[in-house]
């Protein structure tokens, strides 16, 4: 990979760019909570060549997340499983859009 390969990667939410410690000093958090929600199976952090976690803009929106819910008293396991199903209903949501789109049917929200 070129030098320009990687800085067109820097767009990328998906590019698995900060180490550990950059995550957890941009998120004002500690390293441990993000091995806690690595451990939760709320984010799976890439490995470098080397064994090290990075993570993604992606990962770290939602890492920001959890933390937001941690910090308003909401247990980390708890946290991490509110994400989880917010994220599915999102997806469900977005199916359901496509299929009524499709179908030609109109949106319930907007339909009276």
């Amino acid at each position: 990979m070129t030098a320009d390969d990687s800085f067109g990667r820097l767009d990328d939410d998906d590019y698995p760019a900060y180490t550990m410690g950059r995550a957890a000093a941009m998120l004002g958090t500690t390293q441990g909570f993000l091995r806690a929600i690595g451990e939760a199976r709320l984010i799976t952090p890439l490995r470098s060549e080397g064994g090290h976690r990075r993570y993604s803009r992606y990962q770290l929106r939602i890492a920001a997340r959890a933390r937001e819910l941690v910090d308003q008293g909401t247990p980390i396991e708890a946290a991490c499983r509110i994400i989880i199903l917010e994220d599915q209903l999102e997806e469900a949501q977005r199916i359901n859009a496509e299929y009524r789109k499709a179908a030609g049917s109109p949106n319930p929200k907007t339909a009276t």
